[in-house]
């Protein structure tokens, strides 16, 4: 008999857990390593057939699936504020968004991918975009729904496949999103989620038949996915957040500005790429301005992100909470005036007070870092010249907005500021009709729009010379 101890290796679990409570909603065990070599086996296989399936059909399928997010928007938005937190109205705006994404794809993927003539001295010469196979997407639980549709509508539709590594706090979302394109007919392995930790996306990237990569999330995950996709010499996109500034000159609508600005800083509970941070106010108005946009912050009703009064739900994980709390902290610590809040919610659940900064350091956290939660940094500026100054003064570019009625400041602002989206008088969105993404550490590479659906395609030149001895035409 032998003696021969068994060695029981540890459970590798994903988990929903409640920012509300802190209860465990549901537990789920990772994919195992055989689990996952099957997954891309079948990717792979599914690409080879579905690659020739027509426009048309693709489009059917990927409109079925936007019925199923309308009419079931309900249902899957009570699982994302289950989940992350977000308020049940957003979240429930976010599955409808997420529809539209899929009809503006199906509608429009044939002509952003129909042939290109072009005039060389061949017979005929033309580029013609085709798909380029299994894309690795990871993606982060701020959207849980509509960060990974805004890269699976146009990747499919474009006739590649998907493999989803989501955030692991949402792993009900993760399921629920391949569940939707299984029941609007693609076929099996045309998209495929990963339960796995972020240690196992590198073994994954690096595997030939992975073709690209795409991921949205911090400068660290970036820098690691980048890294392991330039090993490999695989095209990826990368969309790493950002400190969003919101400018106000002495010509805006203050009210207007002031009420957009608030939900600018607290869409998502704060959690967004494109919320505003950086609140930079010419001195003149600067005074009104802080007066305004305080007394708004505090009026905020904090709470059950089911309640349709809640205007703020609880941040999204208690790391992200305990996270927020340092990089505040450390902004106070040297130098930072605390105009409102500045600290967490004593009650259950991930929730940090809405917080107004003012006098914010060069070097603290709030001035260098994205704080990811309801805080304001407020910033003052003699002009618009200065304003830009302080906004460009950042590592990031995703998006930025500038509320000013006067022409000259206007033209200065789109040509000067350093973002990938640039707002005037309105906030800053994602829209499926217009390309997303940034410059600096926010990444590189584009979503949404005909720029979103070709990063993930082969431009392929093609050129025909007449055939039976025909003349070219340099001849």
């Amino acid at each position: 008999m032998s003696t021969q101890k068994v060695v029981e290796l540890p459970r590798r679990t994903v988990s929903s857990v409640s920012p509300l409570t802190g209860e465990l909603l549901r537990e789920f065990e990772q994919h195992s390593d055989d689990a996952v070599e099957n997954k891309i086996a079948l990717a792979a296989k599914t690409f080879r057939d579905y690659r020739k399936v027509s426009f048309a059909q693709r489009a059917a399928m990927m409109k079925r699936a936007a019925e199923i997010l309308e009419n079931e928007k309900d249902t899957l938005g009570r699982m994302m504020t289950q989940e992350m937190g977000k308020t049940l109205k957003s979240a429930v705006q976010e599955a409808d968004k997420c529809a539209v994404g899929c009809r503006f794809y199906a509608e429009n993927a044939e002509r952003f991918l129909a042939d290109e003539e072009a005039k060389t001295n061949a017979a005929r010469s033309f580029v013609r975009y085709q798909p380029l196979g299994p894309v690795l997407a990871v993606m982060p639980w701020n959207f849980p729904f509509w960060q990974v549709f805004r890269f699976a509508a146009p990747a499919l539709m474009a006739g590649n496949v998907g493999l989803l590594k989501h955030a692991s706090n949402v792993p009900q979302c993760a399921l629920a999103i391949e569940d939707i394109f299984r029941r609007a007919g693609f076929p099996e392995g045309a998209f495929q989620t990963l339960l796995i930790g972020p240690d196992r996306v590198n073994k994954i990237i690096a595997d030939r038949r992975i073709t690209a990569v795409t991921l949205t999330g911090s400068v660290g995950a970036g820098s690691s996915v980048a890294t392991a996709a330039g090993k490999a010499i695989k095209k990826c996109v990368l969309e790493l957040g950002g400190s969003d500034p919101f400018i106000v000159m002495p010509s805006a609508d203050l009210d207007k500005a002031v009420e957009t600005a608030v939900q600018a800083r607290v869409i998502n509970n704060g959690q967004s790429c494109i919320a505003a941070k950086r609140f930079i106010v010419h001195q003149q108005i600067a005074e009104q301005f802080e007066k305004k946009f305080v007394a708004r912050m505090a009026s905020l009703k904090v709470g059950d992100p089911m309640d349709a009064a809640t205007d703020v739900g609880p941040l999204a994980t208690e790391d992200v909470l305990k996270g927020l709390e340092q990089q505040v902290q450390k902004t106070i610590e040297v130098g930072a005036r605390v105009l409102l809040g500045g600290k967490r919610i004593d009650r259950k659940g991930n929730f940090y007070a809405p917080t107004v900064l003012a006098d914010i350091p060069q070097g603290s956290p709030a001035f260098d870092d994205e704080l990811f939660g309801p805080v304001a940094s407020l910033y003052r500026a003699n002009d618009m010249s200065e304003a830009i100054e302080i906004a460009n003064n950042s590592i990031f570019g995703l998006g930025a907005c500038a509320w000013t009625n006067d022409a000259a400041e206007r033209d200065l602002f789109i040509n000067e500021i350093e973002s990938g989206l640039a707002f005037i008088n309105g906030m800053v969105a994602s829209d499926a009709r217009i390309p997303f993404g940034g410059v600096k550490h926010s990444g590189f590479g584009r979503e949404l729009s005909h720029h979103g659906i070709l990063e993930f395609v082969n431009v392929k030149s093609i050129c025909i010379q007449e055939a039976n001895g025909g003349k070219s035409r340099t001849e």
